[in-house]
């Protein structure tokens, strides 16, 4: 199917009640045989492996909270070194590489803005000013990309200590290479809740971007943040406050369903490991990038 013509479809479709009806649909909780052949069909289409969640099928009441199933202990081991920041997700690398001229590539030779995607001089982000997105000029970028067979909970890729959280609603375009190669500045469009924290690599920026077929987005420190009112909401945790500090590999949030990860951090702290290229799997705990 053409390209061009999947985008243009895209864009007339209602997004947003069509993905709140499927969240909607996916909590439903069906007689006991109904949810077990449900779920039972979205394991054979999606190969998702269930010797790693746990429980089994019948632990799950919908697909909603099959969705946000939890791994066995011990399935991802988190990298020890301390000079290693890890996968959050279990994703593949969409693209990742270095931030220049305040731009990150979304795809292929589609540049995409920093600045637009984190809300940067946004009058309606006040925990972002117009001169946050050169914190990560010359810095490395890496988007990660959440398939539906993939676990749907995001851990720290390094210990970091909370300093805001900013939900900017948006579009739900689905993402996927067809729509990164063609809608331009797709994630900034999207919805999404962006994660700022002081780390021992400097500043990182963790955002949480929704899609299509995502039902919400939450974080362990705040609940769910998306789907909430239409409008941009932030909080704040200034030095002073009791801000949330989160090892290196514990959970921070997690998708209803699935869609993408994207990290930003400042120049000169981190390589990007030589073994990723464009849609290389990676795994929650496995080595990604190196602190410098």
């Amino acid at each position: 199917m053409n390209d061009a013509f999947v985008v243009s479809l895209l864009s007339v479709v209602p997004k947003h009640p069509t993905a709140r009806f499927m969240g909607w649909n996916a909590r439903l909780r069906l007689p006991a045989p109904l949810q077990r052949a449900l779920l039972r069909w979205y394991v054979k289409a999606y190969k998702v492996d269930l010797t790693e969640c746990e429980g089994s099928i019948e632990d799950y009441a919908s697909l909603a909270e099959f969705f946000v199933r939890p791994l066995r202990p011990g399935v991802r081991p988190v990298d020890p070194d301390p000079d290693v920041l890890v996968s959050p997700v279990d994703a593949r690398v969409h693209t990742f590489g270095r931030i220049e001229q305040g731009g990150f590539f979304q795809a292929d030779g589609k540049k995409a803005s920093i600045a637009e995607l984190i809300g940067a001089g946004d009058p309606r982000c006040p925990a972002i000013g117009p001169q946050f997105a050169e914190k990560f000029e010359g810095g490395g970028f890496a988007v990660l990309y959440l398939s539906p067979r993939d676990y749907h909970r995001v851990h720290m890729p390094i210990t970091g200590t909370l300093r805001s959280m900013t939900y900017i609603p948006g579009k739900l375009f689905s993402v996927n290479t067809t729509t990164a190669e063609n809608v331009r500045s797709l994630f900034a469009r999207n919805e999404r809740a962006v994660c700022i924290f002081d780390t021992e690599a400097g500043p990182m920026a963790m955002i949480l971007v929704g899609a299509m077929i995502v039902a919400g987005i939450e974080t362990v420190w705040a609940g769910q943040v998306a789907p909430p009112p239409r409008e941009i909401t932030t909080r704040q945790y200034q030095e002073t406050e009791a801000a949330p500090v989160l090892q290196k590999g514990e959970e921070m949030g997690r998708f209803k369903l699935g869609s993408t990860v994207i990290l930003l951090f400042g120049k000169d702290q981190v390589d990007w490991l030589e073994q990723y290229e464009a849609l290389t799997p990676t795994r929650l705990g496995e080595a990604l990038a190196r602190r410098r």
